[in-house]
């Protein structure tokens, strides 16, 4: 078959469905025979929705940065890192009139919304959300787009075929060399990995996804990532210095400030536990959907816990994902920058797994002891009782 812009106009439209003006943004966004070309590779031509739908369900600073690069390796899965954060703004920056008019099950009825729509490959439907508005299907704002291999890579970056042979991170060489993001392009390549993976922290528990888990459209999968509190609250410590002062202070001195705001804690063991004891009970809506992950197994022995996901995903590992493991679980990183990057999946994870044990003060985590003592009986986790317990990392908690 004859390739020119007009054929791969025409089977865009074919299975899009796209309108006429967003053809013709696709068709002017690009220019010269070659990358015209580049689009008729028979590798990223739309076929079938997506077979398999993923969900990374997690909470900040659970490792899921991590975790969720392992499911972006994948080179038939299209990953997308946390698109709920313009959800999330969009209800944040509304009136204040409107704001105090939406609640909590409006905000998670449109993650939902987005969600399925995002696994059937509408990435136009992000639109609602994105700010500043998007001009004919192109924004230069979407979140994160840098951590999704398939938002840097043809069809929606053809730079990204000769960038991505340098071996550094997408994080590093995409903002510069792709530009600004064609939506349409991006369904596009949507439809043509096969499968769908999300990653989100946005969402408190895992009963407030049960209307996805039931829609016949899909066929969700949702890895329950959880990590040991405490070293969630010394993460967060450090990549959050200013929303967690109070937490920071109290570390430094010894001393608890009357304003430190225990609900920032006190509210993830809730949300962890109530979702691991959902999911544990294997309920008829979950039943063969859910998977609980502690970020700490992951971290010690990354090559089987990944194993586990991709059976449980229901697709093969990959030698790519194996390559990933090997290069970014035990590194020293050589570039400093890259620890400077607060969402760095490049680290010695086994080194990182205990390493809060080191950095919070014996205070605090009896404290957090005290407030979750029932969420890290649930999952595993051992509590200290002495300082010198704390600091010994011979004995794995």
């Amino acid at each position: 078959m004859e390739c020119s812009w007009k054929t791969v106009l025409l089977l865009v439209c074919a299975s899009l469905g796209v309108q006429y003006t967003a053809i013709r943004t696709l068709r002017d966004s690009m220019s010269g025979p070659s990358r015209w070309a580049a689009l008729c590779d028979d590798s990223w031509m739309p076929v079938e929705l997506p077979q398999k739908h993923i969900l990374l369900f997690a909470t900040t600073r659970s490792g899921s940065s991590f975790t969720g690069q392992l499911l972006n390796q994948h080179p038939g899965i299209f990953y997308v890192f946390e698109p709920l954060y313009h959800v999330q703004q969009a209800f944040t920056n509304s009136s204040s009139r409107l704001r105090r008019t939406l609640d909590r099950r409006a905000l998670l009825g449109a993650y939902r919304d987005l969600l399925l729509n995002l696994y059937t490959c509408d990435l136009h439907f992000m639109e609602n959300y994105i700010r500043p508005e998007t001009q004919d299907h192109i924004t230069s704002s979407f979140f994160r787009r840098s951590s999704s291999h398939a938002l840097c890579s043809p069809p929606v970056c053809l730079e990204g075929a000769v960038a991505a042979m340098s071996d550094s991170p997408d994080e590093i060489w995409c903002p510069k060399k792709c530009g600004a993001l064609n939506l349409t392009l991006a369904a596009m390549s949507c439809l043509s990995r096969g499968h769908v993976a999300i990653k989100t922290v946005r969402i408190p528990e895992v009963g407030d996804l049960r209307t996805l888990t039931e829609d016949p459209r899909l066929d969700l999968k949702i890895i329950h990532l959880v990590r040991d509190p405490r070293a969630i609250l010394a993460s967060r410590i450090m990549a959050f210095s200013d929303q967690f002062r109070a937490w920071k202070i109290w570390n430094a001195t010894g001393r608890q400030p009357r304003y430190v705001d225990l609900s920032q804690i006190t509210s993830t063991c809730k949300d962890m536990a109530a979702s691991a004891e959902t999911g544990l009970q294997r309920p008829a809506w979950l039943r063969g959907r859910y998977m609980l992950v502690r970020y700490e197994d992951l971290a010690l022995h990354p090559n089987a816990g990944a194993a586990e996901i991709y059976r449980f995903v229901g697709l093969e590992m990959e030698d790519r994902v194996r390559m990933w493991i090997l290069k970014n679980t035990n590194s020293n990183v050589s570039a400093p920058s890259e620890w400077n990057y607060k969402y760095s999946t490049t680290r010695d994870s086994r080194a990182t797994a205990e390493s809060w044990r080191l950095r919070l003060s014996f205070d605090i985590v009896r404290a957090i002891q005290d407030l979750c003592s029932d969420t890290l009986a649930l999952l595993g986790y051992k509590q200290v009782h002495s300082a010198a317990e704390l600091r010994n990392l011979s004995q794995s908690l």
